[in-house]
C-alpha cells in the first residue's frame, strides 16, 4: 500500500479518520475556551498554561494504571464511549460558577482516559490497515491531527470572542457528539484484541512485558526523548520572539506536514531501512543549534521549518514499535508510546523554562537541542544494529504440557562441552534454513507456544 487512494478505498479508514478529526478539533477548541475560562479567573500564566497543556502530563497516570483497558474492551465501543464522556464532562465545564479546582480535577480525569483513547484508536488502525499501510495510515492521521490544531486554535480564539467561553466549550462538546456517532455508525463491531478484564494489575504486567525487551526499551526512548527536548525548544518561541512566535509555530506545523508527507507517501521501504531514524532526530535537533548565533528571523524560520522535517523520525519508530509487539498488546504499546511522549514534552517544556530563567531563551534552546544531539547519537547504535525483535518471555508463559523429555540427559553434560560441528544432518540443506533457536525465537516473538 503506497498511495493514498488505496489507503482511503480500505474499508473503516475514512470513519476512523473523521473521528479523529472530530476528536482532535473538539479538544482544540476546548483547550482554548478552558485556558480563556482560568486567565480571567486566575490571571495566572502558570495556571492558564497548565489548564491548557497539563492534562498531557495527567496521561502518565493513565498509562500507570488505565493502560490494560486498550486491548481489553471492544475498540468501536470503547472509541464511542470516551468521546460521549469527553462532551459530557466539556458541558460540565461551561457551567457557571465551576471553581477552579474543580476545573481542574476534570481536566485530570479527562488526561487519564485520554491515553486509554490514543491506545485505542492507534491499536485499531493496526487492525484496519495491512502492515505494509500502517506507516502511510498513520502519517496521515498525524497530518490531520497537525493542521486541526492550527486552524483549532484560531477557530478557537475566534469562537471564544464571538460565543464567549462558555459558549465555545459547549461547541468542542458538540464535535465530541460527531466524533462519537462517526465511530458508531462508521467503524465495525470487533472483539477486544486481547482476553480478561482490564486492571491495574494487567497494566502493570503489561507495561513490564513492554519494557523487558532491550530493543524495545531503545524504540520507547527515541520515541520520547529526543522528541521531547526539541518540543522544549518549541516551548520558548513566546519568551524568544513574542512578537513572531506565532510564525514560528506555523513554520514547525509546515515542517510537520511536509516530513509526513515525504516520509508516509514517497519513501520507500528499502529506504526506510536504510535510512532508519536516527539522520531524522539529528535533523530535528540540529538546526536549532543556530538559535545561539541569535539568527534573524528568516534564519530562524527556515531552520525551525527543516527542524521539524524530522519529527517523520516517529512514523518510522512507530512502524518499527508494531513489529517488535505481539498483537494483543498493540493497543497498550501505543498508549504507553503517547503517554510517555506527552510526559517528556511536559518535563522537557518544563526545564528549558527553568534554563532560559536562569540564562535567556536562546541559550536555553541551543542547550535542548544540543541535549537531544547527544541523546540521539547515544540511542543510535541500538536503533541501526540488526536484531532480534523478541521479548523476554516469563518462564511462566512457556507452555510445557506435552513436551517429550523422556530420553534427554539433562545433568552432567556442560554446555561449553556441546560441539554441533559435524553433526550429522541427513544430507538435509543448512545455508539457508533456520535452526531450532532461530524458529523458537520466531515463534515466542509472535507470541504463540510450542507444540509437540
Amino acid at each position: 500500500m503506497r498511495t493514498y487512494q488505496e489507503l482511503f478505498r480500505t474499508p473503516e479508514f475514512a470513519p476512523l479518520l473523521s473521528a479523529t478529526a472530530a476528536h482532535v478539533a473538539a479538544q482544540t477548541v476546548s483547550r482554548m475556551a478552558i485556558g480563556t475560562l482560568v486567565h480571567d479567573a486566575t490571571g495566572s500564566p502558570f495556571l492558564t498554561a497548565l489548564s491548557m497543556f497539563g492534562p498531557l502530563l495527567a496521561q502518565i497516570i493513565g498509562a500507570t494504571f488505565l493502560l490494560s483497558a486498550t486491548d481489553r474492551l471492544p475498540p468501536r465501543a470503547a472509541t464511542t464511549g470516551l468521546a460521549l464522556f469527553f462532551a459530557a464532562v466539556t458541558t460540565v465545564l461551561a457551567l457557571p460558577g465551576l471553581s477552579v479546582a474543580a476545573i481542574f480535577a476534570i481536566l485530570a480525569v479527562q488526561g487519564m482516559l485520554g491515553s486509554v483513547g490514543g491506545g485505542v484508536r492507534y491499536g485499531l488502525l493496526t487492525e484496519i490497515v495491512p502492515a505494509e499501510g500502517y506507516l502511510l495510515g498513520r502519517s496521515v492521521l498525524n497530518m490531520c491531527a497537525g493542521t486541526l490544531q492550527i486552524f483549532g486554535y484560531a477557530l478557537g480564539a475566534v469562537l471564544v470572542n464571538v460565543l464567549t467561553p462558555r459558549g465555545t466549550l459547549l461547541t468542542g462538546a458538540a464535535l465530541f457528539v460527531v466524533a462519537a456517532s462517526v465511530a458508531r455508525i462508521g467503524l465495525a463491531g470487533r472483539p477486544p484484541r486481547a482476553q480478561g478484564r482490564p486492571s491495574v494489575r494487567e497494566t502493570w504486567r503489561s507495561n513490564a512485558r513492554l519494557w523487558s525487551s532491550k530493543p524495545r526499551r531503545r524504540v520507547y526512548l527515541a520515541l520520547w526523548v529526543p522528541n521531547g527536548l526539541v518540543v522544549g525548544c518549541e516551548s520558548l518561541f513566546v519568551s524568544h520572539a513574542p512578537r513572531h512566535a506565532g510564525l514560528l509555530f506555523a513554520a514547525t506545523a509546515v515542517g510537520m506536514l511536509a516530513g509526513d508527507t515525504l516520509t508516509g507517501r514517497f519513501l520507500s521501504p528499502q529506504w526506510r531501512d536504510r535510512l532508519g531514524a536516527p539522520p531524522l532526530l539529528l535533523l530535528l535537533a540540529a538546526p536549532y543549534l543556530i538559535f545561539a548565533l541569535h539568527p534573524a528571523l528568516p534564519v530562524a524560520l527556515a531552520a525551525v521549518t527543516v527542524a521539524s522535517v524530522g519529527f517523520s523520525a516517529n512514523l518510522l519508530l512507530q512502524e518499527r514499535l508494531m513489529a517488535t509487539v505481539p498483537g494483543e498488546l498493540r493497543g497498550h504499546a501505543f498508549g504507553l508510546h503517547h503517554s510517555g511522549m506527552f510526559t517528556m514534552q511536559g518535563v522537557a517544556a518544563a526545564v528549558a523554562g527553568g534554563v532560559a530563567q536562569l540564562t535567556s531563551p536562546a541559550t536555553a534552546m541551543t542547550v535542548m537541542a544540543a541535549a537531544s544531539v547527544a541523546v540521539t547519537l547515544a540511542l543510535t547504535p541500538g536503533l541501526r544494529r540488526p536484531a532480534p525483535w523478541v521479548e523476554d518471555v516469563p518462564t511462566e508463559d512457556v507452555p510445557t504440557e506435552g513436551v517429550p523429555t523422556e530420553g534427554v540427559p539433562t545433568e552432567g553434560v556442560p554446555t561449553e562441552d556441546v560441539s554441533i560441528e559435524g553433526a550429522a544432518t541427513g544430507g538435509a540443506p543448512t545455508g539457508n534454513a533456520p535452526t531450532g533457536v532461530d524458529l523458537a525465537l520466531r515463534l515466542t516473538d509472535t507470541g504463540k507456544g510450542l507444540e509437540p
